[in-house]
């Protein structure tokens, strides 16, 4: 699964009263591609196509109430804004049942950009306050399918790629981290074969907009990423536990992937999974731009330095300020667009000072290089913080995290 895996739909959003240039305002969300017209994802349009739920301000007051602990900010500030059938999970947690986790990383790059941690920080808070066991699925096999890269090199990846996933803090005794190539056989094949066979070329072709010249690896890899959704796809885990139900942190781009395995799974016997599901993380250039590992300068990254930080943050932060200093204390600032303000978004913590700087930005008091000042200590503190806890991260330990075993403290 990567982080921004996603489906063949496109979003059709016709901005203009006349409808011309409607191309330029239609938004594409597939597993190769998130673009959006000139007004970025509109994630209203997003849903309907999708057919998810929003998730509300008394879910958020009811999973703060059930784990008696604050909403993490990504709640509280409608990052991860819908779900399908999340009522659902927290109605069988109160009545004392429990749940697993599922998320995944497809290993492509040496480094993970902050983009690829925001699903692995939130299913951090996750686990922390269910208290309950989690499988991260590496999708190497997926990589070798979509990708310029052999087998040997996604491998290599995948097991550099845990390391920054088990840099964000999980517990060893609550979490299974798996790559395909090594484990997928067994009760996960016999899943996967179980939903190929309830899933037409024809349906698969509409979901994921395959085309005559894409090979049957990419048409056949959609139950890879569908079955650890079902807890018999590690019996080393949930042995005689079938009907467990499982909670999916992704993208909303992931969606669709999982809205196929929701058909799928009462016809084969299993529980639906369910999701709660997040905004896309931007580019440094804007929501229009993409960020690519064949550019350094449209993420920051967790290998970046200090310097590096503070360098792309001032050059390439895209801007909502205005020209000039005098213009901009007269009409302030354009939040909806200035990059730095939706970073500060995601990653500052305190809320008090966020609507602080909001106001005094958008309302001209606050200047683009303060609030770039603040974003570079902010994502510098979260940088080195991480580049410390991975420098701790032995082979010894991605070889315990990776282990087929028993989860000792799967649900204390």
């Amino acid at each position: 699964m990567a982080a921004t895996a996603s489906v063949g739909t496109e979003v059709s959003v016709v901005g203009k009263e006349d409808g011309e240039a409607a191309a330029e305002e239609q938004q594409v969300v597939n597993p190769w591609e998130v673009s959006a017209g000139k007004g970025g994802i509109d994630y209203d349009k997003l849903v309907d196509q999708f057919g998810c739920q929003r998730l509300d301000d008394a879910l958020v007051a009811r999973i703060a109430r059930l784990t008696a602990r604050p909403p993490h900010r990504f709640l509280r500030r409608g990052i991860f804004f819908a779900h399908r059938d999340l009522n659902e999970i927290l109605d069988l947690y109160e009545r004392g049942e429990r749940f697993y986790l599922y998320t995944g990383r497809g290993p492509s790059s040496e480094a993970l950009h902050l983009g690829h941690l925001i699903p692995f920080m939130f299913t951090k808070y996750l686990q922390d306050a269910f208290k309950v066991p989690l499988v991260i699925q590496l999708t190497d096999d997926e990589k070798f399918l979509w990708k310029n890269l052999t087998v040997e090199e996604t491998k290599r990846l995948a097991r550099e790629n845990a390391k920054d996933i088990i840099a964000c803090g999980f517990d060893v005794e609550r979490t299974f981290i798996f790559s395909d190539f090594n484990y997928v056989g067994g009760a996960f094949y016999e899943n996967m074969v179980k939903v190929a066979r309830c899933v037409t070329y024809n349906k698969v072709v509409g979901i994921f907009g395959f085309t005559p010249e894409d090979h049957i690896g990419k048409i056949s890899f959609p139950p890879v990423q569908a079955v650890p959704s079902f807890p018999s796809s590690f019996p080393h885990l949930f042995s005689g536990n079938d009907q467990l139900r499982c909670l999916i942190p992704c993208a909303i781009d992931q969606d669709p992937y999982f809205r196929m395995t929701r058909d799928v799974a009462p016809r084969i016997g299993y529980q639906k999974p369910s999701l709660i599901e997040s905004r896309f993380f931007p580019a440094l250039q804007g929501e229009n731009t993409k960020m690519s590992a064949s550019d350094p300068n449209s993420a920051i990254y967790v290998t970046d330095s200090a310097k590096e930080i503070k360098t792309k943050v001032n050059k390439y932060a895209f801007s909502g300020g205005q020209d000039s200093i005098e213009l901009h204390r007269k009409l302030g600032a354009n939040l909806d667009v200035d990059v730095p303000i939706k970073y500060l978004n995601f990653f500052l913590e305190d809320d008090n000072e966020l609507e602080h700087i909001k106001k005094e930005y958008k309302e001209g008091r606050m200047l683009t290089g303060e609030v770039k000042q603040r974003l570079v200590a902010v994502l510098s503190e979260l940088v080195a913080r991480h580049q410390r806890a991975r420098a701790q991260v032995t082979e010894e330990m991605v070889d315990a995290f990776m282990a087929v075993r028993p989860l000792p403290n799967m649900f204390g």
